[in-house]
């Protein structure tokens, strides 16, 4: 799957941007199916907001409640003062999860590609397992800011092993919101552990390091149908969407099943619905 060149470079910036990783096909069938999704959501039911910018004040029981289910997540900016969706409910989603890659079909067929297992393990696990899946569409206008943070925070493992698989299913830009990235900052230490007991969520903080500004990270700005495949320690970011065009990506949070899973994690699986690689 990789060049020599590339594998070094991942080990050196701890990430990796490859151009036309799915199809038009591909994706066409997997934001058609994201589209049902949402339009068979009934936010009258149950709903909740997405953020990260206070995580622990914006989790709650629905969102606990979507490890091992499928949910829809609204953005931070939907609602008006009257508590209202100020725009239509499919230009007011976040995102969906969290387990669509083991519990729909379209997603799984997605999910399901030889040429991921390969490249997991040419980029260093052994054994790779899927923990979570996340639709993200970073609406036009609405957008929110996904603020600093490393994916290790949320799938700690030792050694840390957890890799992020990004796929843009829409062109990402400077002006719709694209990931920015700290260049080998993935061998800096690990600065918070969210931690979750039964219903209990805390954030703790393992290290003063400053996050990374733009005067050390980069944009990684892509076409629709490149994987950008990252580190778990690599810090990095995107701004609110302002623009009126919106930014869909599908994201996989896999780790080593060699190494050891924290029953602190927010995810957890049992036998009934194990964690499961790509195949």
């Amino acid at each position: 799957m990789l060049t020599e060149a590339q594998k070094q470079q991942y080990q050196r910036d701890g990430f990796i941007v490859i151009p036309g990783f799915k199809s038009p096909e591909e994706i066409a069938a997997l934001r058609a199916r994201a589209a049902q999704i949402v339009n068979d959501f009934d936010p009258s039911s149950q709903s909740g907001i997405f953020s990260t910018i206070e995580q622990e004040k914006t989790t709650d029981d629905y969102f606990l409640g979507s490890d091992n289910t499928v949910r829809c997540f609204f953005e931070e900016e939907a609602f008006g003062p009257d508590g209202q969706l100020k725009q239509a409910k499919e230009l007011s989603i976040n995102k969906i999860g969290h387990a669509m890659h083991d519990l729909d079909p379209a997603f799984r067929a997605f999910t399901a590609d030889a040429r991921l297992e390969q490249l997991a393990r040419e980029i260093g696990l052994s054994d790779p397992k899927v923990w979570q899946s996340m639709y993200i569409f970073k609406q036009p206008g609405i957008g929110g800011e996904v603020r600093w943070h490393q994916d290790a925070t949320y799938f700690d493992t030792d050694p840390v092993s957890v890799t992020t698989f990004w796929f843009a299913l829409e062109d990402a830009t400077l002006d719709n919101g694209c990931m920015w990235a700290e260049p080998g900052g993935h061998r800096g230490p690990m600065r918070e552990r969210f931690l979750r007991n039964g219903d209990d969520v805390r954030m703790e903080k393992l290290s003063d390091m400053p996050w990374p500004d733009n005067s050390t990270a980069v944009p990684l700005e892509c076409k629709a149908g490149s994987l950008v495949c990252f580190h778990g320690l690599l810090p990095h970011y995107s701004a609110p969407n302002r623009s009126p065009v919106s930014r869909h990506a599908y994201t996989l949070h896999v780790t080593d099943g060699a190494t050891n899973y924290s029953p602190q994690n927010w995810i957890q699986r049992d036998d009934k619905l194990p964690a499961r690689g790509f195949l």
